[in-house]
C-alpha cells in the first residue's frame, strides 16, 4: 500500500494536485478493515443503509475504481443507497470538476458521460479543469451548452460542492476514493476488491443490527 501511496502522491504532484490515497485493509476488523467515524454522521435516507463514495475525477485511482463500484452498486438491494461525493481538497481546479459532476446531474447527462470524463482526463489528457475547456467538452458530447452553463454557475451547484467538502471534513477524509458506510464506518482496505468486500460485510452487519431491533 505504501508503494501505491507514493506512486499516487507523485502522480498527483505531477498534475499539480495535492492528494493522498485512502488506506485500507483486509479483514473486517476495526482499525484494519475499517475505522469508526467519530462522531458518527447523520444520514439523509431514513430506513436505508447509506454508502458514500468520496472521489474526484482528477484522481487516477477513482478512475480505476469507478467501473468496479458501478458493478457493485448494481448488485445492491433496495435498502442500500449509494451517493457519490466529489470533493476538492481546497483546490480551484478540483472545484471545477466537482461542479461538473453536479451540473451534469442537473442536465441529466451524468450517467452517460461519467465514464468518458475519467477517460478524457486520465487517458486523453484533456483539460477539464477550467470552465471554458470543460464547457466546450460537454457541448461537444451533446449537452446543451446554455443549460449546462446555467447549472454550472448556479448557487445550488456551488452549495453542493461546499457541502461535499464539509462532509469530507466531518469524515476526516485524507484521500480518495474512500467509502463510508451508514455514517458510522470508513473503509480502509488495501485493494478495491477488499474495499467492496468489507463494504458488503459492514452492510450485512448493519442489516443484522436493524433486524435485531425489530
Amino acid at each position: 500500500m505504501e508503494v501505491l501511496r507514493r506512486r499516487f502522491i507523485s502522480t498527483v504532484f505531477a498534475l499539480g494536485a495535492a492528494l493522498t490515497v485512502s488506506g485500507s485493509a483486509l479483514a473486517q476488523t476495526p482499525g484494519k478493515d475499517f475505522v469508526p467515524v467519530n462522531p458518527a454522521q447523520a444520514t439523509e435516507e431514513a430506513g436505508k443503509i447509506e454508502v458514500l463514495e468520496f472521489f474526484s475525477y482528477g484522481c487516477p485511482h477513482c478512475a480505476d475504481f469507478s467501473p468496479l463500484l458501478s458493478a457493485w452498486i448494481a448488485r445492491q438491494g433496495g435498502d442500500v443507497v449509494v451517493k457519490k461525493v466529489p470533493i476538492t481538497f481546497g483546490r480551484a481546479a478540483w472545484g471545477n470538476i466537482a461542479k461538473l459532476y453536479y451540473a451534469l446531474e442537473i442536465t441529466g447527462d451524468l450517467k452517460r458521460l461519467e465514464p468518458e470524463i475519467f477517460t478524457a482526463i486520465h487517458k486523453d489528457k484533456a483539460n477539464l479543469f477550467e470552465e471554458r475547456a470543460l464547457t466546450d467538452w460537454v457541448a461537444a458530447k451533446g449537452v446543451d451548452r446554455k443549460k449546462f452553463s446555467d447549472a454550472f454557475g448556479s448557487f445550488g451547484v456551488m452549495s453542493k460542492v461546499r457541502r461535499g467538502d464539509q462532509l469530507a471534513g466531518a469524515y476526516k477524509i485524507t484521500g480518495v476514493p474512500t467509502l463510508a458506510i451508514d455514517g458510522r464506518f470508513m473503509i480502509t482496505a488495501n485493494t478495491f476488491e477488499e474495499q467492496l468486500s468489507t463494504a458488503d460485510k459492514l452492510i450485512a452487519r448493519i442489516r443484522s443490527e436493524k433486524a435485531g431491533k425489530k
